[in-house]
């Protein structure tokens, strides 16, 4: 019994550095997302930055997780730069989930 209830004593004292990690997550994840997008393309960074309007290191520091990126920033690359719609979907849980997709 001692053992289970170290267990719980430890989650909720980690809980707010796990929130913290799994929203850093879900920002490193949108930026991996366009980097492997722009791969599966063809289209370098410099290229992709052409198309949006912003200069190659914007482009860095997004897929680098090194800025942070705003929604209309991201529906704007993916108008933009790859020509196609962004689609959020938003789950109901204990944690906030974002499946996005260009």
């Amino acid at each position: 019994m001692q053992k289970q209830q170290f267990t719980e004593e430890m989650k909720n004292e980690l809980r707010p550095y796990l929130k913290k990690f799994e929203e850093g997550f879900e920002v490193f994840k949108l930026g991996i997302m366009i980097k492997e997008f722009r791969k599966e393309s063809g289209l370098t960074q410099e290229q992709l930055a052409e198309k949006y309007g912003t200069p190659k290191t914007y482009i860095s520091r997004i897929e680098n997780n090194a800025s942070d990126i705003r929604l209309s920033t991201l529906m704007r690359i993916g108008r933009e730069g790859f020509a196609r719609h962004l689609k959020l979907r938003i789950y109901r849980s204990t944690t906030v989930t974002f499946n996005v997709s260009i």
